[in-house]
């Protein structure tokens, strides 16, 4: 077996470790594969929950989110004590990081306590609808040590508890219980989308750059 099948069929990063890779390539590079039986899981330990806090809250995805974000916000002028400039776009778009990053902290620090595994898995050679059917499962549900998808409290508590704890820093037009709820359900979008970029992009770069499909033909998951 290949050593990107093994990898596969093993659920570990698509991107093997060479030496000491700079730890920013990896943020960037590292998928992981939905595992064939809850034995086959291997739990994340603290190296990769820093990874994955750092990679969700300052990789490029992440980035890039918070320049549309902050530009629609800019745009329509809300908060409107940020102001339609780019001072304002510099406010929406620290105010979001800060957001993002306290989240991000949160879930990672209970998910350790809890078991909670962060990471979004993909899927191998399935149809579009088992696809999205996995993106929106993992937006709600995680794996833990045991190998089976739960509920994500960890979560849950760092999306709402986030979003109700940015009040105290937040202008006061939208700090309050209504838009900390629409910004939790926001928190959840986000989170869904995130998962369809990995889900996808995967497949499209190797599309536009003319590679191989690094799994056999016959591995199918979940």
């Amino acid at each position: 077996m290949s050593l990107l099948a093994a990898a596969a069929a093993q659920s570990v990063p698509l991107a093997s470790s060479q030496g000491n890779q700079d730890l920013l390539a990896s943020f960037e590079r590292e998928a992981y594969v939905i595992p064939a039986a809850p034995t086959e899981y291997q739990r994340i330990d603290t190296k990769g929950r820093f990874i994955w806090f750092a990679r969700s809250t300052v990789g490029r995805t992440s980035l890039v989110g918070g320049l549309f974000s902050s530009a629609l916000g800019t745009a329509v002028d809300g908060p409107s004590e940020y102001g339609p400039h780019w001072e304002g776009f510099g406010k929406r778009y620290g105010m979001r990081l800060t957001g993002v990053s306290t989240g991000n902290a949160i879930e990672a620090t209970l998910g350790a306590a809890f078991g909670e595994d962060p990471r979004y898995f993909n899927t191998i050679h399935r149809p579009f609808g088992l696809r999205v059917k996995n993106i929106v499962d993992l937006t709600f549900r995680a794996y833990r040590i045991d190998g089976g998808r739960h509920l994500a409290y960890a979560r849950y508590t760092a999306t709402f508890g986030n979003n109700f704890l940015s009040n105290s820093w937040r202008a006061q037009s939208e700090a309050d219980w209504q838009h900390a709820l629409v910004r939790a359900a926001e928190g959840f979008g986000a989170r869904a989308l995130s998962n369809a970029f990995s889900e996808f992009m995967p497949q499209v770069w190797r599309k536009i750059r003319h590679k191989p499909d690094p799994y056999p033909a016959d591995l199918h998951r979940p």
